[in-house]
């Protein structure tokens, strides 16, 4: 059963070694984090076009291309019921989608930002939670994707769904997902998470077809601009 209790844990780094100077600016970074959701372009945290230099199956290069993006919202619907029990303890301050489609506009993928209420002790334990308990690898705990109609993406919904990651980040009350899947509709009956589809030598339909590359790929790159601007905000003066 999916337990609701956090594993307990500490704040690694500067917090635990008694670093002051590094505790404040781990602080300033994650409280400059938690406000970014309305205050950082959408351009910026969902780039119209995203280069996956090397993201593709073989290292074959990937480019994304920006088709919807949502209104910012509460999370309600956004994940599979037994996510949203796991997520539940780190709160839900706002939720942030867009939906990509590849150069073919055969695959698609849906990136998302969950802004959470928690403080950093808190996604710490979180972390460690799904990473004991594999919760990030279960299918039945998995993001909903953002459809919309007279887009690549019209006939993606929850069927369609072929692979996916889900990362609790530490140094920002932020959890980064994607979940990916084929344009066309079809259902997909075995879905995959992304870090078992990339494996080399994998023959499953959604490795064979890259979607775990697509998935990996787009949270991989939105998540390394998230955390730019992190920096960049927690180093302007107050």
């Amino acid at each position: 059963m999916l337990g609701l209790g956090l594993i307990g844990g500490a704040v690694t780094g500067s917090w635990l070694t008694g670093d002051s100077a590094g505790a404040d600016g781990a602080r300033s970074s994650f409280t400059a984090a938690a406000g970014l959701w309305h205050s950082m372009p959408v351009d910026q945290l969902f780039p119209p076009t995203v280069d996956g230099q090397g993201a593709g199956p073989g290292g074959a290069d990937r480019t994304w291309t920006r088709i919807a993006v949502a209104p910012d919202s509460g999370c309600a619907g956004a994940f599979d019921p037994l996510l949203g029990q796991a997520l539940a303890p780190a709160g839900c301050l706002r939720l942030l989608r867009a939906t990509y489609t590849d150069v073919t506009h055969s695959q698609v993928t849906t990136v998302g930002l969950l802004f959470t209420k928690a403080d950093a002790a808190t996604m710490t334990s979180l972390k460690a939670r799904f990473q004991q308990q594999g919760l990030d690898r279960r299918t039945d705990l998995m993001p909903r994707p953002y459809a919309v109609k007279g887009t690549a993406a019209a006939g993606f919904g929850d069927a369609q769904r072929a692979s996916w990651t889900v990362s609790v980040l530490t140094d920002a009350p932020v959890v980064v997902y994607a979940v990916s899947g084929f344009a066309d509709g079809r259902v997909v009956t075995t879905p995959q998470p992304a870090a078992d589809a990339v494996k080399p030598g994998v023959t499953t339909a959604p490795a064979q077809a890259g979607l775990g590359n697509d998935a990996q790929g787009l949270a991989d790159r939105v998540e390394r601009s998230l955390r730019r601007t992190v920096g960049s905000a927690s180093e302007k003066p107050s």
